[in-house]
């Protein structure tokens, strides 16, 4: 008798794709790293066919053809109608009897708590928060950047401290280390230099978050400036958290925070001492943690949570991934 695949788990983000075969009894039978998920860019059947590619491969490590749920928590699928969208593209493929879609975010969320209650926050590129109970009650926001109130992530902390220094160097603004130490990243001398570096292309523009290592080096060197931008950014962490745990009656109970994304994740002192101090203050028994596990692990506990698999297979899913 061949072997059954119970879940199908797929984290897509923008610049990778992790795939897991997983069987009903736990064994994670087949893997597979694809690469990015861009639905907004190149069309919703061309970055489902890049998924395909992974997945196809997963099955053949796994010896199947299909499984029984589809799992999959996908970058870009921000709304609900973008979820169904996606779900309808999956389901089309025939990879699974059952799909469901979410944000890649609730990945980054499940794979850290031991049942599906808590709150994440997600600071990489950009930033995202979600929070689910495991009555199926969820909170998310639309996290579309500054058109859905977003404020942070890797690309924006860039953006703020260029500002920042170049009205700094033209004399509309306060004096800031900026002014020296972002030009410097790049081996130039001036704020001019490197903005005419950025905007003639001299410099590729995906460099840019290049620039956000500087800021929190310059905060932690002293400089007021770059500090006030990285303790923005905490108070858009906790905001978004308080937000979500208000939003789902969890508030007044113990309940997990995780921090992810790379910036949450590198634990930055001033960084990660403010979100701790701003959530002590709003929200005392919220219990902030850092998330290092893969994300295609929450994945597949979701999945496992749709078929309501015994604790034991969610046990055993961790340890593969966390090397137990």
């Amino acid at each position: 008798m061949g072997l059954t695949a119970s879940v199908l788990a797929i984290d897509a983000g923008n610049s990778k794709t992790d795939v897991a075969v997983v069987a009903a009894g736990g064994d994670v039978l087949g893997t597979a790293r694809g690469g990015g998920f861009r639905p907004p860019a190149v069309g919703v059947e061309t970055a489902v066919d890049a998924l395909a590619e992974a997945v196809e491969r997963a099955f053949t490590a796994a010896g199947v053809t299909s499984a029984g749920h589809v799992s999959a928590c996908l970058a870009n699928a921000d709304l609900p109608v973008e979820e169904e969208q996606l779900a309808a593209a999956l389901h089309a493929r025939g990879w699974g009897t059952s799909v469901e879609v979410r944000n890649d975010t609730f990945a980054i969320l499940r794979a850290g708590i031991a049942e599906p209650r808590g709150v994440a926050v997600v600071c990489g590129a950009g930033i995202n928060c979600v929070g689910m109970r495991p009555d199926g009650r969820t909170a998310r926001f639309p996290a579309l950047g500054r058109i859905s109130g977003d404020w942070g992530g890797g690309w924006g902390l860039a953006e703020e401290a260029m500002w920042w220094a170049a009205r700094a160097e033209d004399g509309r603004g306060g004096p800031t280390d900026l002014v020296r130490t972002l030009p410097a990243h790049f081996g130039l001398d001036s704020m001019y230099a490197l903005i005419e570096a950025l905007h003639l292309g001299y410099i590729e523009h995906d460099r840019r978050h290049e620039l956000t290592p500087v800021l929190f080096a310059t905060a932690e060197e002293g400089d007021p400036v770059a500090r006030a931008i990285v303790h923005r950014l905490a108070e858009e962490v906790v905001a978004m958290a308080t937000v979500a745990l208000t939003r789902l009656d969890l508030l007044d109970e113990e309940t997990p925070v995780l921090l992810g994304g790379s910036i949450l994740a590198a634990r930055h002192p001033q960084l990660d001492d403010r979100v701790r101090e701003l959530l002590t203050a709003r929200a005392p028994k919220a219990v902030p943690q850092v998330v290092t596990a893969r994300p295609v692990l929450g994945a597949a506990l979701l999945g496992l949570d749709h078929v309501q698999a015994p604790t034991q297979v969610h046990a055993r899913v961790r340890a593969h991934y966390e090397g137990e």
